[in-house]
């Protein structure tokens, strides 16, 4: 059986589906279609159905838990891993501008219905004036003036120093002060359309994936950088520290909680619409 199948060319997919697209490990059975986007993109496909087998951005999936349903394995949780907002100079003058009523700040976001948007409207609801930019290109517009602040993800926390950019807060630092739980940042969902047994293959097979990335980290050295921006090994293999971990396995009751957590608060605070479906793989 053939299934399409999209993730971001990160490091840390690309470390968790090389196994599984290049047939290291038994897939069942199922061959794939890949497709390779920025996670902003990937969730406007899971909006028009377009991909058996997705990432997507928790934020997205509340907006699709009618159409997908979430895998066990393959997520992004963690501590530590939150979104950062950067600018060229005087982060605490910004800091201070973003807690007012009326902040009038450009601010470069990586995706209207990124998990890195939503954390960004929990924290500063207020801070509305925002820019839409490829995750890649917000480094460079802070630099260049093109927004005042920068609302970075992936591998850009492990670079923006070495621009000169400076931090002004990091977003999943202040979720975790504020809940006490991992940051749902990205995870993989299955068309539910598809028969069930092909939703828990495609959840055995994808846990294989991630088990054999761990247990052979080098394994997909060279596919890996293949896709990667412009980064040396050693950050690359930071980002699949950072956001590859056991949540990634298995989400487990604390993962699941966490998730649960993300999304009571985004309805509570109206970001969100109402799902009424279970929203795990069961």
């Amino acid at each position: 059986m053939k299934l399409t199948l999209g993730f971001s060319p990160c490091p840390n997919d690309t470390f968790i589906f090389d196994a599984l697209i290049h047939h290291k490990i038994d897939t069942e059975g199922l061959e794939f279609e890949v497709f390779y986007d920025d996670v902003e993109t990937l969730n406007q496909k899971a909006f028009r159905r377009e991909l058996d087998v997705t990432k997507l951005s928790y934020h997205a999936f509340a907006y699709v838990a009618d159409k997908y349903v979430l895998l066990d394995s393959g997520s992004a949780l963690g501590f530590g891993v939150g979104p950062m907002l950067i600018c060229k100079d005087d982060p605490e003058k910004l800091l201070s501008e973003l807690s007012t009523q009326t902040p009038h700040l450009r601010i470069g976001i990586p995706g209207k219905y990124t998990t890195a948007n939503f954390l960004l409207g929990n924290a500063f609801p207020n801070a509305t004036n925002k820019v839409e930019l490829v995750f890649s290109d917000i480094e460079n517009a802070v630099l260049e003036g093109r927004v005042d602040i920068g609302l970075i993800i992936h591998e850009n926390r492990f670079t923006y120093q070495d621009k000169g950019l400076k931090k002004i807060i990091d977003l999943g630092d202040h979720w975790e002060k504020q809940t006490g739980c991992a940051i749902p940042l990205g995870g993989i969902v299955a068309n539910r359309n598809l028969p069930l047994d092909v939703q828990h293959k495609l959840n055995r097979v994808l846990r294989k994936s991630v088990e054999f990335a761990f247990a052979n980290p080098k394994s997909g050295l060279e596919f890996i950088r293949s896709h990667a921006q412009e980064m040396s090994e050693e950050v690359m293999y930071k980002h699949i520290e950072l956001y590859v971990n056991k949540y990634s396995i298995e989400l487990g009751e604390e993962g699941r909680k966490a998730i649960k957590l993300l999304f009571d608060t985004a309805l509570r605070n109206n970001f969100i619409p109402p799902i009424q479906e279970d929203l795990f793989l069961s």
